[in-house]
């Protein structure tokens, strides 16, 4: 059974970092690709960052690019998220995901229960 434990939220003022850690079991994590996701409050599910299963390929959102920066340890079983500059947009719940493959193009295939990151002042 999959299961994928996100950590690290928490509140941050504007212009601060935070660093979520997602803790995966159940499945062999070199092998996927893994993904961030967030909702927003009355907002759908929109994807943050996607990286290979081999760390070399990285995909950002718009919104994110230059601020966010994901990676993992395969030797640790383990996805990150470095969040710098944030702003009081990003206050989302983040959610860590398992691809459905191993390329930084694959699909959402099941995530964690998540992690609330709130920006305010």
């Amino acid at each position: 059974e999959v299961q994928l434990v996100e950590s690290g939220g928490g509140l941050v003022q504007p212009g601060g970092s935070l660093r979520l850690s997602c803790a995966a079991s159940g499945f062999t994590f070199s092998r996927y690709a893994m993904i961030w996701v967030r909702q927003a409050p009355g907002k759908g599910l929109e994807w943050v960052s996607t990286i290979n299963s081999g760390s070399d390929s990285t995909r950002y959102a718009d919104s994110v690019k230059g601020r966010f920066t994901i990676s993992r340890d395969n030797a640790k079983n383990t996805l990150y998220l470095q969040m710098n500059s944030l702003k009081p947009e990003d206050t989302a719940v983040y959610y860590c995901g398992k691809a459905d493959s191993g390329s930084v193009y694959s699909r959402l295939s099941s995530r964690g229960q998540g992690t609330q990151v709130t920006v305010s002042s």
